[in-house]
């Protein structure tokens, strides 16, 4: 039996961010992961092979409708969606061997196999049990069912499915208009699909802010996706011909069908704890399928804790890494914390779209006085350059103090210009501060300058 300071079952960005930080500080320290690479969902079938297809369709789309206003000429480009699935899997694998280098690094060892706790104290992997002084579960999440819906990953698929499709499908039906459906949606479109979106509620992406939302479906609508809204998907009937998916409109619960050659199901995801042995043990779950912790990451179980998907929160790769370089702290003897009012959210489309902090609704809801800065790209030079001048960064902030309430943008580089209002909001940092700071010329970033600087007097190019 192998005796360890910690062990974690999970090696996906909670598990393995957690590993290496415990680690670092001096701790003997083990992973528990079945898959034959590390990295979980994100960097196997999830955010990173996600990101590279995005990448390569969004080149595709340039060639094809930029690059002759630009001067260049020449023939399209064709797809060889073999090789597209090839770069896919190359980056895929650049990524897992990265971990794996760090692993080895750091000294933190790798299980292979899939773990269970049979006690407290206990971990066994296969035939073997290891102790450990403290246990992380990390085990992530899957994808959610939908009731009349039956997964093949062929014709009927998740996200997983969505990214090995044998080719690309005339039709393609995405049931859920979150971050996954979307861009997912956004690369088949842009790969010659017709992409329908069925949403159950009558705005996309839920819980975003809503000025940002609707300004988002209607540039998805202007690049071909077609929204079906306030729509109750009641199943899938799949044949040798396709998939049929049967909806129910909720204003007047009217039926109506889709033909589709492909059925992308992406209504979210859930925690994923199976075959761990939790309700065995005794340790306390919630009604949604996920582990209770208390606020520094412990269930009632002494010495076994929870981070990432599998507890409640934003199902967020970050939101993970964090929980699980603070718990690693804690575990080392030290204080760690996550500021869960600073965690960014990024959807990967073009335009991206990302936000931080409180919306517009919520601050409505809590009867708070804010104020509103607004700068819409088409004042930045730069986005003009490169035909992205649709969007605009929203600032909210305190009517009293001044200070940086939450931020929202939907623009060009937004997943990297959101980090330096998460850095403000972090040093509780007011519009003005923003708005008295440098920003180069030109760059995308100068928009959220502005965005501040109409939190004021006003912005200057607007």
């Amino acid at each position: 039996m192998a005796e360890f300071d910690v062990i974690i079952i999970g090696g996906g960005p909670g598990g393995y961010v957690c590993a290496i930080r415990c680690a670092q500080l001096g701790l003997k320290t083990a992973v528990v992961e079945g898959r034959e690479t590390l990295g979980g969902t994100c960097l196997n079938v999830g955010c990173i092979p996600s990101k590279a297809l995005l990448n390569a369709t969004h080149h595709l789309h340039e060639a094809h409708e930029n690059f002759e206003k630009m001067g260049l000429m020449g023939a399209k480009p064709t797809v060889d969606w073999a090789r597209m699935l090839g770069y896919k899997d190359d980056v895929i694998g650049q990524n897992t061997k990265g971990i794996e280098f760090l692993f080895k690094k750091n000294k933190v060892t790798w299980l292979k196999g899939w773990g269970s706790i049979p006690a407290p104290g206990q971990v066994k992997v296969g035939d073997e049990v290891h102790s450990a002084k403290n246990i992380v579960i990390a085990t992530g999440s899957e994808s959610s069912p939908l009731n009349g819906v039956t997964i093949d990953e062929k014709t009927v698929v998740t996200s997983t499915g969505a990214l090995t499709l044998e080719k690309v499908p005339g039709k393609l039906v995405v049931i859920g208009a979150g971050v996954i459906g979307l861009e997912m949606g956004s690369v088949y479109a842009r790969l010659g699909a017709e992409v329908t979106v069925v949403e159950y509620l009558d705005a996309i992406t839920p819980g975003m802010d809503a000025e940002v939302a609707k300004s988002f479906q209607r540039i998805l609508q202007k690049q071909g996706l077609k929204f079906i809204l306030g729509a109750a998907v009641q199943g899938v009937d799949v044949s040798k011909k396709g998939a049929k998916v049967r909806y129910k409109l909720r204003k007047d619960d009217s039926d109506a069908t889709l033909d589709a050659d492909t059925v992308l199901v992406a209504t979210g995801r859930r925690p994923y704890t199976a075959g761990l042995g939790l309700e065995a043990l005794g340790v306390e779950m919630l009604p949604r399928g996920q582990v209770k912790t208390d606020a520094h990451f412990s269930t009632n179980i002494k010495g076994l804790y929870a981070i990432g998907d599998a507890i409640t929160g934003p199902m967020l790769a970050h939101k993970a890494e964090d929980e699980g370089m603070a718990l690693a702290e804690i575990l080392a003897g030290k204080a760690g914390h996550v500021n869960y009012g600073v965690i960014p959210g990024v959807i990967y489309t073009t335009p991206e779209v990302a936000s931080v902090g409180k919306t517009e609704e919520q601050l409505k809801e809590e009867g708070r006085a804010y104020k509103v800065g607004k700068f819409s790209f088409m004042g930045n030079g730069r986005a003009k350059a490169v035909f992205q001048g649709e969007g605009f960064v929203k600032l909210l902030a305190d009517k009293a103090t001044d200070r940086i309430l939450g931020a929202h943008i939907i623009g060009p580089a937004a997943g990297d210009l959101i980090h330096e209002i998460c850095v403000a909001m972090e040093f509780g940092a007011s519009a003005q501060d923003l708005a008295l700071t440098c920003h180069a010329h030109p760059t995308y970033s100068e928009a959220v300058r502005e965005a501040a600087l109409a939190c004021g007097d006003g912005a200057i190019h607007a």
